[in-house]
């Protein structure tokens, strides 16, 4: 491990950090509000710390894939910490675990919060809890894949370590040109979504936050009663839309918009993601309408369907407390947190594309054990896999549930109930925000212990990076000179 090399490209994330809490100075100048002063002054904390780290190692040798694990799994973590500084130093959240745990919330999409009255915030925090979530959503760290060949600096490890799925796709021959591709289509989007709910009747300040916290499927909300308390249908509908794309790869959206749009009927995990998505609205509608939990249908439809999507895309925004719901509904949305969006996406979970190719795999083991002889293949999209990425899979899938069940047994032996256990592990590692028990939609995560705190912290981290990227750097020989 060359930790030059670390180094110098953490200190570049740094200032790339620095700069963006520029934003929110300048939208607390707009305001009139005094929190102006702390965002600055982090900038200028983050600004010294990476200008100087540059200067100094700006002979560092270049990146080798050991070297790309580390600057993703640290970048994170310095970038988090330096976001939770004007939460901090401002007084907004007088504890420093609480200002790191909203902060990695942010930057890691996740939307657990810590914050019980959101609405008394400072328009500048509220901005700033939104563009961490912009940021974190398509990875800061691809966004200095297109600037790090400046400083002459590889991109490709990087973008392995971060891209979110089993299968890095480059959709250009050149990083470089694959992420500012990602990053315009994430753009575009976004803009889109902002033009669509001011159409719909949301204010301009609260629809640029809610856009940057649907495309990047964060959930922080500018209300207590998340979107909810807009108790406004359109406004709904047109997050339900936005959150369903930003739970889809945006590869398939990049190829859409250049007029290949039949490749989400072509897409296998498309078709998945979808299915899943219909069938467990279903069953959301049925239990529901079972016991006349809402008076009509257009609010039962309504409501399943947004607490799905939310919840499969990892986004976390709520419209409806959903430990009120029949147990049922429990269950599906349960399972809905460790399926996860799709790969290439900026949701968390295990990935639809995992899952589907776990259950492919299962059935050609079934087949294996009538036809011990025959010879199978497993094919997605119409390419055959290779044993490695099968491999990975199983491998990955393995790791996600040790750490699952892991955090689980932490909380409960720590006293915590084995609802909320639960309901917090699977909210935080799949990073989507609400949980069940005491974190659930109604709730937040302030009556927690700060060890529980800093333990669902690292959860958030493993989670955002694929557990693979953090984990790896816990093996002796990712240390090692060689």
């Amino acid at each position: 491990m060359n930790i030059r090399s670390v180094v110098k490209v953490l200190g570049f994330l740094m200032l790339v950090t620095a700069g963006c809490l520029l934003l929110p100075a300048l939208v607390s100048l707009l305001y009139r509000e005094g929190d102006w002063v702390w965002f600055l002054a982090s900038a200028g904390i983050g600004a010294a710390v990476g200008g100087i780290t540059l200067v100094i190692l700006r002979a560092a040798p270049d990146l080798r894939v050991r070297e790309g694990f580390a600057v993703v799994a640290f970048g994170w973590l310095c970038v988090g910490l330096l976001g939770a500084l004007p939460f901090w130093l401002s007084g907004q959240i007088p504890s420093f675990t609480d200002s790191v745990f909203e902060s990695i919330s942010g930057f890691t999409t996740t939307g657990a919060s810590i914050l019980v009255d959101i609405e008394s915030r400072s328009h500048g925090v509220l901005f700033w809890r939104a563009l961490s979530h912009w940021l974190g959503g398509m990875g800061i760290v691809l966004l200095a894949v297109a600037i790090l060949p400046l400083l002459g600096v590889g991109g490709m490890q990087l973008f392995r370590a971060e891209v979110p799925g089993p299968v890095a796709e480059r959709l250009t021959p050149r990083i470089r040109e694959t992420a500012k591709l990602l990053w315009a289509v994430y753009f575009l989007l976004t803009v889109m979504e902002i033009a669509a709910l001011m159409i719909a009747g949301m204010g301009p300040f609260d629809a640029v936050c809610h856009s940057f916290a649907t495309m990047a499927t964060g959930g922080f909300s500018n209300h207590n009663a998340s979107v909810g308390g807009y108790a406004t249908p359109a406004v709904e509908w047109v997050i339900i839309v936005f959150m369903f794309l930003a739970g889809a790869n945006f590869s398939l959206h990049y190829l859409a918009l250049t007029g290949r749009w039949r490749v989400y009927l072509w897409d296998e995990e498309f078709r998945f993601y979808s299915s899943i998505i219909l069938v467990t609205t279903l069953m959301l509608i049925v239990s529901l309408a079972a016991i006349q939990f809402y008076p009509g249908w257009q609010d039962t439809i309504r409501h399943a369907l947004f607490q799905v999507v939310s919840i499969i895309t990892t986004t976390g925004f709520g419209t409806a407390d959903y430990l009120l719901w029949p147990p049922l509904a429990h269950a599906v949305l349960l399972v809905l947190m460790t399926v996860g969006g799709c790969a290439g996406s900026t949701g968390g979970g295990i990935k639809v594309m995992r899952v589907f190719i776990l259950l492919r795999h299962a059935k050609l083991e079934l087949k294996k054990m009538l036809h011990p002889r025959a010879v199978f293949t497993l094919w997605f999209n119409g390419r055959a896999l290779s044993p490695a990425l099968q491999t990975n899979v199983l491998g990955f899938f393995l790791l996600y549930m040790v750490v699952y069940i892991a955090g689980v047994l932490i909380l409960t032996f720590g006293g915590r109930d084995i609802i909320t256990s639960v309901g917090a592990t699977a909210a935080t590692l799949g990073n989507i925000g609400p949980g069940l028990g005491l974190v659930g939609p109604a709730s937040n995560y302030a009556s927690l212990f700060h060890w529980e705190k800093w333990l669902l912290i690292m959860f958030m981290l493993i989670g955002r990076l694929e557990i693979f990227t953090v984990l790896v750097l816990f093996l002796p020989g990712a240390w090692r000179r060689s």
